[in-house]
């Protein structure tokens, strides 16, 4: 199954060298295990834009579609055997210790 990690942070976060290292190892043992399938981190909020269709029209706004006291910084697809498998994985990344990670299943019924 597979499975989104939305990894988060507040305002204060700042990565350092060391993080970035060890979020590099982590992306290298995951793609070895068979595990990682894709991932990326993501422009700072204020780089986005969020679209909505209201009565017909395209309506943006300038920044994430959420206030919210930690923001989105990156994601990474998984696939594992099992929720428990896939919390092991969120757990081992270095940024668990240092923001948060949502772990989604990726509701396959629904998908293309």
């Amino acid at each position: 199954m597979q499975y989104l990690l939305i990894i988060s942070h507040d305002d204060f976060f700042t990565p350092t060298k060391t993080l970035i290292k060890d979020i590099g190892d982590w992306i290298k043992k995951m793609q070895r295990r068979g595990v990682r399938v894709y991932g990326n981190p993501l422009r700072p909020p204020a780089d986005a834009i969020t679209v909505r269709v209201r009565e017909g029209k395209v309506v943006l706004t300038k920044g994430p579609f959420a206030k919210s006291r930690e923001k989105i910084c990156a994601y990474e697809l998984i696939e594992c055997a099992s929720t428990k498998e896939a919390i092991d994985v969120a757990s081992q990344h270095p940024m668990a210790k240092a923001a948060t990670i949502e772990v989604r299943p990726i509701w396959n019924e629904l998908a293309g």
